[in-house]
């Protein structure tokens, strides 16, 4: 089978139709017209991501100042070194987003993707802003260079990394599909041992302004991969032919390998040194979110059982409604006002 080729969206054809002709590879004049898109799916989600629009500074971190210094040392150290994953997660996926919007034709899910992006940035943001209100600048700087000098970090990092530059270095149909794979495991996996760390601190009334933003950026990654699981359909649908046997097993193969990176990592960083985590119950969490991802995508899931959440208590994090009520009640609903110094019209 041929690996078709991806072409780049043009920043405007006169020639081409407003609403896409198709979701890669499909002609567009590159004008966006909400009540006119191809994909009817496209406009609830831009709602979705527009209402969850939130930033670090409604996130008040007086109290996580005064509890960072008395959590044990084993919890400061996975509290800094979660957070140096984080961000490179985050900061590869910012960059990963941009390149795929570019071979995105359809001007509706072009714009999904700038979103997407945009979140990333905020969610890159908030760990600086985390670490800035707790540690020392030489400290926030030892942080972000986890990711060079732990063997764990880098290895697990590097399977998402290397998943990605083939998409990179050749956009194509099939490469397109296997980079969204890694995607998912991205957003919908490989957090997922950090973020019941965090809410495992907040059951305890622990750094509660930390957990409330990780709930955040938590609910905007169930968004991420909502999208992308819906932009791999709609490309198997356009291009029936890359639906085989070989993809499924490569899903399968890969997930069951991003599992057991996951595993060793929660083992690593959480091992049996937290109150009130078990790190069985973290593995079989991991391989229950596994599961799900699978069956998200539409492939057979790769682990027998595990189809219900072990940490049960954990759903009282992962799906509060925060445009209803705060978490804790920690999100600030005071916004700054821009006046006209800070604004800069002043040097026009």
């Amino acid at each position: 089978m041929q690996n078709t080729t991806l072409s780049k969206r043009k920043i405007m054809d006169a020639n081409a139709p407003n609403r896409s002709t198709a979701i890669i590879n499909g002609e567009s004049s590159n004008v966006l017209n909400w009540d006119d898109v191809a994909f009817p799916w496209a406009y609830p989600r831009y709602k979705k991501m527009l209402a969850n629009f939130w930033t670090p500074f409604e996130i008040n971190m007086a109290q996580d100042i005064k509890q960072y210094p008395n959590l044990t040392n084993d919890e400061q150290d996975a509290f800094l070194k979660i957070i140096g994953l984080l961000a490179l997660l985050d900061s590869i996926q910012t960059d990963y987003a941009g390149k795929v919007s570019d071979y995105i034709t359809d001007s509706s899910i072009n714009a999904l993707m700038i979103m997407l992006a945009q979140q990333e940035v905020i969610h890159n943001h908030s760990y600086s802003y985390v670490l800035s209100s707790l540690v020392s600048k030489q400290k926030q700087d030892e942080v972000f260079e986890y990711w060079r000098n732990e063997p764990i970090l880098r290895k697990r990092n590097e399977f998402v990394t290397n998943g990605y530059q083939s998409f990179a270095e050749q956009p194509t149909v099939e490469h397109l599909l296997k980079s969204i794979v890694y995607d998912v495991i991205l957003e919908g996996l490989f957090f997922y041992s950090g973020f019941a760390f965090f809410y495992n601190l907040a059951r305890n009334q622990k750094m509660v302004a930390t957990s409330t933003m990780i709930n955040y950026i938590n609910r905007d990654e169930q968004i991420h991969v909502d999208l992308f699981v819906q932009i791999f359909k709609e490309v198997l649908k356009q291009y029936p032919e890359y639906d085989t046997e070989e993809l499924a097993s490569f899903v399968k193969e890969t997930f069951i390998t991003a599992t057991e990176l996951e595993i060793e990592w929660g083992r690593f960083i959480i091992g049996n040194k937290m109150d009130g985590i078990n790190i069985q119950d973290v593995e079989d969490y991991i391989k229950f979110y596994a599961n799900v991802r699978c069956n998200q995508l539409g492939y057979d899931r790769p682990f027998e059982g595990y189809r219900s959440n072990p940490l049960k208590w954990i759903k009282a994090y992962e799906e509060v409604d925060l445009g209803k009520s705060d978490f804790f009640e920690q999100k600030s609903r005071q916004y700054t006002k821009v006046n006209h110094v800070d604004n800069g019209f002043d040097d026009l």
